[in-house]
């Protein structure tokens, strides 16, 4: 009997120490490197400054995570257009750079939550006030050309009122030398650009309550690394809890966009 006892002791324990291994992902699951796959042109998420040096938002993130799951981080530029077949094809482990949340992505990839809101927001000069849309009408307007936030404003109702007002610019940054120069008074921008670049200003540009909407940055990974994206995501929370993730953000949009996840 106590070596029948002892025996259904074991399997017990046996049984115990399964249910422990698969209720969740552990670190020893973890690559000893992470390989990031980016857009390496995508200020202020993920760009070279002057010296050719990787930075931005993003880049700090990332190598934030890595302290946190105890793994290298490694950054992988790739070209945005092939970034699918780049993740499937195991040259990169996860895509993260600003990348929207779409159905499409949904459908062939595994998403994290979302970690930040880049809306698509209404910039105006300190003494310029916008509280609706419909008074867009009344003052010069300017954004990129072939933008995602013109792509959104070309998409809202409102468009068809405020073209003849809406200049198209080569750059962001020209953009905002007119609106100092008071040729132009508002800028319709991604927030995270536009929070980027105001963060750089002496005379801080106003940023209206309304906006053209939500667009929510993911982070992608092959379908099956379902465990990865958890503990990514965990150590992004432990991030945010520490305020290292708030530190991050204040750096580079003077305020903190980082999303609870």
């Amino acid at each position: 009997m106590k070596r029948i006892a002892c025996l259904l002791s074991f399997v017990l324990c046996l049984v115990l120490l399964a249910g422990c291994a698969s209720s969740g992902p552990s670190n020893a699951d973890l690559p000893d490197t992470l390989i990031v796959g980016l857009d390496d042109t995508f200020a202020p998420m993920g760009f070279r400054d002057e010296a050719g040096n990787l930075v931005g938002f993003d880049i700090d993130l990332a190598n934030a995570v890595g302290r946190e799951l105890g793994v290298d981080i490694r950054f992988q530029p790739i070209s945005w257009d092939a970034k699918e077949m780049e993740l499937s094809s195991r040259n990169i482990d996860c895509i993260w750079n600003g990348m929207s949340r779409t159905p499409d992505r949904e459908e062939s990839m595994t998403l994290s939550k979302d970690y930040l809101n880049n809306r698509i927001v209404i910039m105006t000069n300190p003494d310029v006030q916008i509280t609706s849309k419909e008074q867009l009408a009344d003052f010069n307007i300017g954004t990129q050309a072939k933008s995602s936030a013109l792509e959104v404003v070309e998409g809202d109702p409102i468009y068809t009122s405020i073209q003849p007002k809406l200049s198209e610019y080569a750059t962001y940054d020209e953009c905002i030398l007119d609106m100092q120069a008071g040729r132009i008074d508002v800028m319709i921008v991604d927030e995270v650009l536009g929070q980027y670049k105001n963060s750089t200003l002496a005379a801080k540009l106003n940023v209206s309550p309304v906006d053209f909407g939500d667009d929510f940055y993911v982070i992608g990974f092959r379908k099956e690394d379902t465990d990865l994206c958890a503990q990514v995501e965990k150590a992004l929370r432990a991030v945010k809890a520490s305020g290292e993730g708030t530190e991050i953000s204040q750096t580079w949009f003077g305020q903190d966009l980082l999303l609870d996840i």
